[in-house]
């Protein structure tokens, strides 16, 4: 298996380097290799894999549809490029031979003409969210301002900050109220409710005060 023990860090790892540029296992569309894959690793990696836990999310909202992605189903979870001389394939999409080329062309856009047209049938997905977080400061002493900075110096792509105020709880303690918008398939909210955690000096928790698909 290419990317080794997907049960593994350095599994997951491999995984995460190797779809840093690519949105699918094989090709431009989800196919078996994916849903292979996606068993093999059992679970979402951590957020400190960003890119495997942007494929990870993106499979598994397609649920029982996966069963219908193209491709035959094996035991490896990793594409392995064969050599043009490689018997065990029956069909090779890499080889030199043009006839075979334009065989493997003809195929991949039937496939990605059947794939498009059960998609196009299904609800449309909403991709984003829309959330309002409650983050509390330890006292009445903590910089509130400070608090605010940091919780912006948070950034990856798919999330965009939006307003915030300060929120009056009790005894002098404030709270800060703050909305964003996140593409729901590269940013999970876990992991940004941990990131603002992080601040520990300044945050004692984070709240989901609202929560909608948009």
């Amino acid at each position: 298996m290419a990317f080794g023990d997907l049960k593994t860090e350095n599994g997951v790892k491999a995984l995460n380097e190797f779809l840093a540029d690519r949105s699918y296992i094989e090709g431009y569309e989800p196919s078996q290799a994916d849903v292979t894959t996606f068993q093999a690793l059992g679970k979402a990696p951590a957020s400190s894999f960003p890119h495997a836990l942007r494929w990870y999310n993106h499979i598994k909202s397609f649920g029982s549809e996966t069963s219908k992605f193209p491709g035959a189903k094996s035991a490896a979870a990793a594409p392995a490029s064969k050599p043009a001389d490689d018997d065990d394939d029956d069909v090779d999409l890499f080889g030199s031979d043009d006839e075979e080329d334009e065989a493997a062309e003809k195929i991949k856009a039937e496939r990605i003409k059947a794939y498009s047209e059960k998609k196009s049938k299904k609800p449309t997905l909403i991709p984003k969210s829309s959330i309002v977080l409650d983050v509390k400061p330890w006292d009445d002493e903590t910089d509130m301002e400070a608090m605010e900075k940091a919780v912006k110096t948070i950034t990856c792509d798919g999330l965009i900050w939006g307003q915030c105020k300060f929120v009056p709880l009790a005894y002098g303690i404030k709270k800060l109220q703050i909305g964003c918008v996140i593409e729901d398939d590269k940013v999970s909210v876990d992991w940004l409710t941990e990131e603002i955690q992080n601040f520990e000096d300044l945050v004692q928790s984070v709240d989901i005060a609202a929560f909608n698909k948009i």
